[in-house]
This record gives C-alpha cells, structure tokens and sequence, in this order.
C-alpha cells in the first residue's frame, strides 16, 4: 500500500481553520487544537444567533410601537388587534418605522384602529 502524507490538504483545512480563528486571544489564534475548539465553538453560537437576532428584531419592534400607542392612548394589544379588524396587515417592522418617522400617520392608524374596536364591540 502506499504511504500517504496528506501534506497540501492537511495543511488547507489547518490554513483554513486557523484563518478563522484569527483575532481569537493568546493560543486560539496560534495552536491548531485550541483553534479548531474556539472556531466550532464561534460557529455554534453564529447559528444560534442568527435565529435570536429575529426574535430580537421583533421584540423592539413590539417595544416601539408600544411607546407611541400610549402617546396616542391606547395599548399595543389594542391597536394591534384593532389593526386587525380594520383589515390591514401591515407588519410589526413597518408599523415601527411609521411610528418613529410619521407620527402623524401612526395617529391616522391608532385612530382606524380604535374605531374596528368600537365596531366590533357594537356587533357583538
């Protein structure tokens, strides 16, 4: 059989990792073992992040439209579910940006929402 020192590809994926690891402190940057720890180690908390980065969005997204409801005097649960009756479907991302940059188009919508409110309560 003949003898094989894998030589090129050893070195490429070992160039690879250690590429990766650069900027890691002390031995994570230099050592092949403690890189290859580190890097998985990065790479598993990368993916968890980009699943939380979502939920995170959403959350200040909820946060900030919160806030201008109750400038204009009702709850987020109200307004949304005003919103809902009303028949628009805007998402949370895009209502945040009216309320931060269109104050006077978030009160039209608070006002829309308040009056599906008070409909459905009369049909009810």
């Amino acid at each position: 059989m003949p003898r094989v020192k894998r030589s090129t590809k050893r070195n490429d994926r070992r160039k690879k990792i250690l590429d990766r690891a650069s900027g890691y402190f002390l031995t994570k940057s230099k050592l092949y073992q403690a890189a290859q720890e580190a890097v998985e180690r990065g790479l598993k908390f990368a993916y968890t992040g980009r699943k939380q980065k979502k939920r995170q969005f959403r959350s200040l997204w909820i946060v900030r439209i919160s806030a201008a409801c109750k400038l204009n005097g009702t709850s987020y649960s109200q307004f949304i579910s005003g919103l809902k009756k009303a028949g628009n479907d805007l998402d949370r991302k895009i209502l945040s940006d009216i309320a931060i940059k269109d104050a006077a188009g978030f009160t039209k919508l608070v006002e829309q929402a308040k009056a599906a409110n008070v409909a459905a309560k009369k049909a009810a």
